[in-house]
Parts: structure tokens; sequence; C-alpha cells
């Protein structure tokens, strides 16, 4: 039987059929690529989680007891965590040295707030003169005496990480229920991961003691490069800790800059990425050993404007007498303004008009200097702020 003249050319209903067909093509393809993928994802983190937990740190309170986990409900609330950066060298590349001492090399405490407006970053000198609480031993022999007065990057050897954690909560009467220690090697696998890391020098860095030669000008580090510039003192400021930190909160602030701009925080990817070189080189408290929890905790900082994401240094001073010529003492007064702020989850922010030692401001404004959660006299930056070292 004839086809009507107006039905459609056999011709077209072949053409369609080919488009159908590469369409469903193309929908199985994707399918299969994305199925594979949250396979693989799922057991890369199912394997990441293990290799966490199997190296996690039990926090414990002065007298050795047990700190209880937080829950997901505590996750809502705000946050404290403290970072130490260990000089440890053991079981790294032979290129870090073969120095036997284990000390803190950074300590920053960490304080997200529970609107998850505002998140401070508060870098405590490794030469600050502290009290130290009885810290348990690790090992469980007899615990470390307190002692009056002490250099608190010290405190690490005294009673590992958990000793410097304790030591902390005393000075500031905060609750701290997480730790994380990170090593040298993963200062520079976590450079690699979000593929350097850009900062700008005022004039030449040349020190000795890190071998860092950079130019005056604009740089990418990442690398032994990015470790070198976090560690070098005498090529910054005056040459002490303090003009250190200030150096390390222009490589931070560029760094937030980055994971922020760049997406890091809502790409699964690359979290991950981060979260394996973190895995691979950090030692972490029970209370964050698991991926979920490191993931949760990175994604509050997603909503948070870059000018609400502060680092300064906690309020202290040089000039201490003998026998502790060339150590940092404690600000009081000031130190406690801040103090109480953290404890009351009051914002702490900062004009940027302050930047520290060795470090210039060249946005060339500052912000939140009519806020009236901004202090003046706070020595730090915002991540808002370009600084330059130098």
């Amino acid at each position: 039987m004839a086809k009507n003249r107006n039905d459609v050319p056999r011709h077209s209903v072949a053409k369609a059929t080919r488009g159908e067909m590469v369409r469903r093509i193309i929908s199985r393809v994707i399918a299969i690529v994305l199925g594979t993928t949250t396979a693989v994802v799922g057991v890369a983190a199912y394997s990441l989680n293990s290799q966490i937990q199997s190296h996690g740190i039990q926090l414990t309170d002065a007298n050795g007891k047990a700190i209880k986990t937080p829950s997901i409900e505590d996750l809502k609330g705000a946050i404290n965590m403290l970072l130490v950066g260990s000089d440890t060298r053991a079981g790294q590349s032979a290129v870090f040295g073969h120095d036997r001492s284990t000390l803190a090399d950074v300590i920053m405490l960490i304080h997200i707030s529970k609107d998850r407006k505002n998140v401070v970053a508060m870098s405590i000198p490794r030469d600050l003169m502290v009290p130290y609480p009885s810290c348990p031993d690790p090992q469980g022999g007899a615990p470390y005496l307190p002692q009056s007065y002490g250099q608190i990057n010290a405190t690490i050897a005294n009673g590992g990480p958990g000793c410097t954690l304790l030591t902390v909560e005393k000075l500031t009467g905060l609750k701290i229920p997480y730790l994380a220690m990170i090593n040298f090697q993963g200062v520079i696998d976590m450079s690699d991961a979000v593929g350097g890391v850009d900062v700008c020098l005022t004039r030449p860095i040349k020190d000795p003691y890190t071998f860092l030669n950079l130019s005056a000008g604009k740089h990418t580090l990442q690398g032994m490069t990015a470790l070198q510039f976090l560690r070098t003192r005498h090529g910054v400021g005056d040459g002490s800790d303090l003009g250190r930190i200030s150096n390390q909160q222009t490589f931070l602030t560029s760094l937030v800059r980055k994971i922020k701009n760049g997406g890091v925080l809502s790409n699964p990817i690359q979290l991950y990425s981060l979260a394996n070189a973190a895995a691979r080189n950090m030692t972490l408290s029970s209370s964050l050993s698991n991926v979920g929890t490191m993931v949760a905790i990175a994604s509050t900082l997603k909503n948070v404007p870059l000018d609400k994401i502060t680092f300064f240094q906690i309020p202290s001073h040089t000039g201490l007498p003998a026998p502790y010529a060339g150590r940092v003492g404690l600000t009081t007064d000031k130190a406690q303004i801040i103090f109480n702020k953290l404890i009351n989850d009051e914002p702490i922010l900062v004009s940027g008009k302050n930047t520290g030692y060795g470090t210039t401001n060249t946005t060339g404004t500052t912000t939140n200097s009519n806020d009236k959660n901004s202090l003046d006299w706070l020595t730090g930056t915002n991540s808002s702020i370009t600084t330059c070292a130098g």
C-alpha cells in the first residue's frame, strides 16, 4: 500500500532514530562514568578513613581521662581547633635534616563562629613563655609535672601535641576538642594539591638557614619552596618569630583566597585531594579522624566572606629580661580581651592597618575599620587584604 504523500520521509525517520541512539549511548556512558567515579571515591574515602583512624590521638584532660568525642550536634555550634606544625624529622626525607628534637614549629588556634559568619586563626609564637599544666604521658608513664614558666613549643616534647593543646586551653580558657598536627612533608603536599600559592615580595629574601632565595615581585610557591617560605624568619622583618608569623599570614590569606575563589570547597575531587594530602602527613585527634567530620568543618568556610576570615597574632611582646632574653611574653591585658571574645563567640576583626613586622598591605584600602568588632591595635590581616612579605 502506498504511503500518503504527507507522511514523513523515511530518511527523516532514520535520522531521528540515529540521534536518539546517540543520546542514549551518551547517557549510558555518563551513568557509567558517574557510577565508577562514585565507587572509586567511596573506596578511596574508606581507605582514607582507615589511614586517619590508625594514627588518631586520643585527647585527654590533665588527669589523663579521655575526652568524649564531639557529636554531630556539637559540630553545629562554635568550633575550636588547634593546628600544630611539628618540626620532627622522624619518618621524613633526609632533605629536612637529622635534628632529633621534636618541637611545635607553628601553633595556631582556629575558631569558627556558631553562626558561620566569622573565622579567626590566632597564631601563637613558638617562643612564647607560658605556664604549663600537668600533662599525662602518652606512653602511660608518670605524668609530666606542671611548670610555672616555659617556652610553649617545648610542650610537645613533654606530653605530645595533646600537652600543647592542654597548655593553650589553660592559657585561653577555651575548650578545644579538635587537634591536627602537620609535618614538613604535609606542607609540601598540600601546597601541591592546590597547584601552588601566589605571594608577593617587596624585596628579595635570602635566608641561609632555610636556603630560601627569592627575588622581589610575585611568585607561585609550592613544594619545598612553600615550606621554606613558611619557615623563614631570618629573611623577613626583624628576624624574629613575630616577623615569621606575619610572613606566614601572607601565604595563608592567599591560600584561603585560592581555595574559596577557585571553588575547592564545593569540588569533591579537590577536597578529597587536600584531605588525602592531610591524611598522609597529619596526625589528627580521634575527634577529627573521620573524613566526613573534616569535610563538614571545611565546608563551614564556604559562605564566610573573605574579610571575616581573620588572621592575627596573640598579643605579645619581646624584650623580656634575662634569663628569657630573645623569648616572647604575653601582653596580658590585651590578650584577655581576645580570650573573652573567643569564649563568648564574638567576632574579632582587623582593619589591616597593622599587618606586622616585615609585611606590607598592598590592597590600598583597609576593611572593617568602622566595625565595632575591629581592633586596630591587633597585629594581623584578613583574607580580603593582599599583603607582601619582605
